[in-house]
């Protein structure tokens, strides 16, 4: 053995052994981490009655999470738009509402660098006897080629996901791949090159469509949130805030009402 290969032996009996995976039936949400399943410190979705202004979104997306709970067919899904649009809260507050129901089903966040690793997630859950959204928040490929480990756990590879588990994937592109004219223009079949970019987005089953919200949209949406927790407010106040911030959204909306309760003296 040469001194390198004795160095990386002597590395690799110092390091720590990766933590036990945590168990697939007890929580209610997980994080995909270095190989292993790790329970969420914090999974408090909002409450979905509480999310304005994306009614068919949310019936949509419920009822297929309904049906992938109760062992039934159901779809991929990708949730695309504008940013600050309730695309990640949608997915969570579902996610909720189906556990609170009485579902068996649970959360699995996977970080959008970590595709590869997906066939190693499946075999840890695809014998669990539970139902899994495997949520990537924020999905976007700068070139067609990166998407193809995707492609093909969506749809016809060797390693396709387990039947108890979807994919949701929240993107604020419609296609998940940036369509550039120019290099439509430059392909020698510009159709091929529309295709390739079709083709990912093309293989969930449900998409779903979040688009910018418009004013009196985030005034109601403020106005749910302070409802629900006891808040009055100003409506001029509501739009200085989302000026200040250059844009009016979901989240924009929640930012405010945090902080009219920070002001009252109130915790929500």
């Amino acid at each position: 053995m040469d001194d390198l290969a004795r160095i990386a032996a002597a590395l690799e009996r110092l390091a720590p052994p990766p933590p036990p995976s945590a168990d697939p039936l007890a929580h209610a949400a997980y994080v995909w981490r270095d190989g292993g399943l790790v329970a969420a410190r914090a999974f408090a979705p909002l409450p979905i009655d509480l999310l304005h202004g994306v009614e068919a979104q949310r019936a949509a997306l419920l009822a297929n999470l309904e049906r992938l709970a109760a062992g039934h067919a159901a779809q991929d899904s990708l949730l695309w738009g504008a940013r600050g649009t309730g695309k990640s809260a949608l997915v969570k507050a579902c996610v909720g509402a189906v556990q609170a129901a009485g579902g068996a089903l649970a959360l699995i966040e996977v970080a959008a660098d970590r595709l590869d690793s997906l066939p190693a997630l499946f075999d840890v859950i695809a014998d669990v006897p539970r139902a899994f959204v495997l949520f990537l928040d924020d999905l976007g490929f700068d070139a067609a080629a990166d998407a193809r480990t995707l492609r093909s756990l969506l749809e016809g590879g060797a390693e396709a996901r387990p039947a108890n588990a979807r994919l949701v994937v929240t993107s604020n592109r419609r296609h998940l791949i940036p369509r550039d004219i120019k290099e439509q223009e430059s392909a020698i079949n510009p159709r091929d090159a529309v295709d390739d970019h079709l083709a990912l987005a093309d293989r969930f089953g449900l998409s779903l469509g979040f688009h910018v919200v418009d004013q009196p949209l985030y005034l109601d949406i403020v106005r749910g949130y302070a409802a629900r927790y006891d808040l009055r407010f100003d409506a001029q106040d509501a739009l200085l805030w989302a000026t200040k911030r250059g844009s009016r959204s979901g989240r924009v909306a929640w930012q405010y009402v945090l902080d009219l309760a920070g002001r009252a003296g109130k915790a929500v």
